[in-house]
C-alpha cells in the first residue's frame, strides 16, 4: 500500500493554507484564502506559488513559505484518526507500505517521525527524488520499484485527482479518502476505484 502523505495520513491542509496566506501576503488580493487553495492542493509547491503570484521566479516566496511551514509544523500536523493504528496492524501482517508524495523529503521525513509512523514505510518517494511529479507515474513506479511490489496488486491511497491519476498511470489500484478537502466526487471523476471513509477500511482489503 502507497500513501500520499498531506491530506491523506496527514493532517497538515491548515498549515498549508496558513503557509500560502503567509508567502503571499502583499501579493495576492486581499480575501485570499482556502477556497483559492484547496483546488490546487497535491501540486508541486513551486507550480502553486506560480499560479497564485503569477510570477516565474518563486524562489523568495518558496523560502517564505518554508520558513514559516518549519517553523509552526508541530502546532498544527497530527495524524488524521486511526493512521497509526491502522498502519501499524498492516505492518504487523506483512503489508509492505510507501509514501508517494509531492512534498520535500525534509518534511516529509519530519511529519512521519513527528506522528510516529516513519518505520512502517519502507519506501519513501518525495519531489526531490524524480523528475516528474504527480500526477507523471514516475514517482508511483519508482516506489514499486524500490519495494518489487506488483502494481496490479497495489494500492495508492490519496486525497486528489493526482494521487488517482498517478496510480492509474502506473498501473496501480487509485484509492480515495472520503476526507478530502476536495471531496469524494472529485476522486471518482479522477478514476478512483475505492473510496474509504475510515482509515479501519483499509483492513478489509488485506
Amino acid at each position: 500500500m502507497l500513501f500520499d502523505l498531506d491530506g491523506t495520513v496527514l493532517d497538515t491542509n491548515e498549515l498549508i493554507i496558513q503557509s500560502f496566506i503567509h508567502a503571499l501576503d502583499g501579493i495576492v488580493e486581499p480575501g485570499f484564502g482556502a477556497e483559492h487553495i484547496i483546488p490546487s492542493m497535491g501540486l508541486p509547491l513551486v507550480d502553486q506559488l506560480r499560479q497564485f503570484s503569477g510570477r516565474e521566479d518563486v524562489a523568495e516566496l518558496l523560502v517564505k513559505y518554508r520558513e514559516f511551514n518549519l517553523r509552526v509544523h508541530d502546532d498544527y500536523v497530527q495524524a488524521f484518526p486511526y493512521v497509526n493504528e491502522v498502519l501499524k496492524t498492516l505492518h504487523e501482517r506483512g503489508i509492505q507500505m510507501g509514501v508517494v508524495t509531492t512534498k520535500m523529503r525534509l518534511t516529509t521525513e519530519r511529519g512521519l517521525t513527528f506522528v510516529g509512523i516513519r518505520d512502517y514505510m519502507s519506501s519513501i518517494v518525495s519531489i526531490d527524488d524524480v523528475k516528474n511529479a504527480k500526477p507523471h507515474p514516475e514517482p508511483v513506479l519508482r516506489a514499486l520499484e524500490e519495494l518489487g511490489a506488483d502494481p496490479a496488486t497495489t494500492m495508492m491511497v490519496g486525497d486528489s485527482a493526482v494521487d488517482m491519476e498517478s496510480a492509474a498511470a502506473a498501473g496501480a489500484i487509485p484509492v480515495g479518502v472520503a476526507w478530502s478537502l476536495k471531496g469524494e466526487q472529485k476522486l471518482r471523476v479522477s478514476g478512483a476505484q475505492h473510496i474509504i471513509h475510515d482509515m479501519r477500511d483499509l483492513l478489509k482489503f488485506v
